[in-house]
């Protein structure tokens, strides 16, 4: 599953809405990103988020914090960003540094502005089903289960690994979409053989080649979320991916496969955001 080609073809069907909602309302989608300290995949991220922005003609601002920042400082920046009108989403870039509340930090965040999807607000509709913005990585992996065809609907679903960033927001669009999903973790038994029922298999472990190909049932569609450095320098996933490729009918490659798709989604989310707010 081509990642890149799918979230490009995301991203001119967003930058065609963002230009319609220009046109009917004057109101251009706009993104806040705030860093504090210097983590260099953090940076880069972020960088690559404004340049898709650009792209698709959606504002962005980027607030670049010291490392010392203070948690009283970076709650009185997010409450500006809170009441700005030309902002419709606020990302709070992870990890924070350690002296400051990270649950307190996206508390903070209006959730009319959590295009992460993060606050607890929104946390709670999507697991009523509802969801005001669904978490980035988790429903660009639905946006890609979707573009090749594979069906979700009856499917028996593994994830593996439960983060609140990836692993159980995934198993509950996967649920909402009438999955049956089981969410797996370190503590469970006889994973390979669990893994071997799927029909959709999702690795969000953060361990290199943690999944082997022996795990994959023969058809069966694999999401690698992993992203893992080698001691050589490489990237790679969590998906054993040359042994897996020979049994799976489907896989996302790493990189290339479900990174694209979450800045696309953020996109995604932001111009939303800002339909709601031209709507109100």
């Amino acid at each position: 599953m081509d990642g890149k080609l799918v979230a490009r073809r995301t991203r001119e069907e967003i930058a065609d809405g963002v230009r319609g909602l220009k046109e009917r309302t004057g109101v251009v989608p706009g993104l806040a990103a705030v860093v504090v300290g210097d983590d260099p995949a953090s940076k880069i991220y972020v960088r690559n988020k404004r340049k898709a922005c650009s792209e698709v003609g959606i504002y962005s601002e980027e607030h670049d914090l010291p490392a010392e920042t203070s948690e009283e400082e970076l709650l009185a920046l997010i409450d500006s960003l809170n009441s700005n009108p030309a902002i419709h989403g606020i990302l709070v870039q992870l990890p924070l540094p350690d002296h400051i509340d990270e649950s307190r930090v996206l508390r903070a965040v209006s959730p009319l502005k959590d295009v992460d999807g993060f606050h607890p607000e929104n946390v709670g509709l999507l697991v009523q089903g509802k969801p005001r913005f669904a978490p980035c990585t988790p429903n660009g992996i639905l946006r890609l289960l979707d573009t090749y065809g594979i069906k979700i609907e009856g499917a028996e679903a593994v994830v593996v690994g439960r983060s609140n960033i990836v692993g159980k927001p995934v198993a509950m669009l996967l649920l909402h979409r009438n999955a049956t999903v089981t969410l797996c973790h370190s503590r469970t038994r006889e994973l390979a053989e669990v893994c071997r029922r799927a029909d959709i298999l999702v690795a969000a472990v953060g361990r290199a080649n943690f999944i082997k190909g022996d795990m994959i049932k023969e058809g069966a569609a694999v999401v690698d979320v992993g992203i893992n450095r080698t001691p050589e320098g490489k990237l790679t996933g969590d998906v054993e991916f040359e042994a897996a490729r020979q049994r799976a009918a489907y896989i996302t490659p790493v990189p290339g496969g479900v990174g694209p798709m979450t800045i696309a989604m953020l996109l995604w989310n932001t111009l939303a955001s800002a339909r709601m707010s031209a709507a109100s």
